[in-house]
């Protein structure tokens, strides 16, 4: 993680840690992460806060053999594009699931999983992580 990014993670928690978007009660399309303007209404849109769905499925996936600084340690890992039940979509590492039961189409539920840990401090940086599901 970048020198000073840990406080951006409390100042995004809700998108972070709650799944948290918004959506248009005008139109009803919802959007994660939240937005400014609703793409279909414009200014007419009115926009509220909105948890997201915690379950979905996958609609395309692959496993990372050769992750980023950070997370070098952890691979092989898969991460998956997941439409949630509401349509909005979200990438997402897949975790405690069995290699065979990732395909797509296959239903998934949000869990709230370490991230990683930060430089000399030590600090762990927490989020939302997907599972497969019967």
């Amino acid at each position: 993680m970048v020198q000073g990014a840990l406080p951006m993670q409390w100042r995004k928690f809700g998108e972070r840690y709650s799944l948290k978007g918004n959506s248009c009660e005008t139109c009803g399309e919802s959007f994660f992460p939240a937005v400014a303007l609703c793409s279909t209404c414009r200014r007419k849109g009115k926009l509220v806060e909105l948890e997201m769905p915690k379950t979905g499925k996958i609609l395309s996936f692959t496993e990372v053999h050769v992750g980023p600084t950070g997370f070098d340690k952890e691979t092989p890992y898969f991460i998956a594009l997941i439409e949630l039940d509401n349509k909005s979509k979200v990438l997402a590492q897949l975790v405690d699931s069995e290699s065979s039961k990732i395909k797509i189409g296959a239903r998934v539920k949000k869990m709230f999983r370490k991230i990683q840990v930060t430089g000399d401090t030590g600090t762990i940086a927490y989020g939302y992580k997907f599972k497969i599901v019967k």
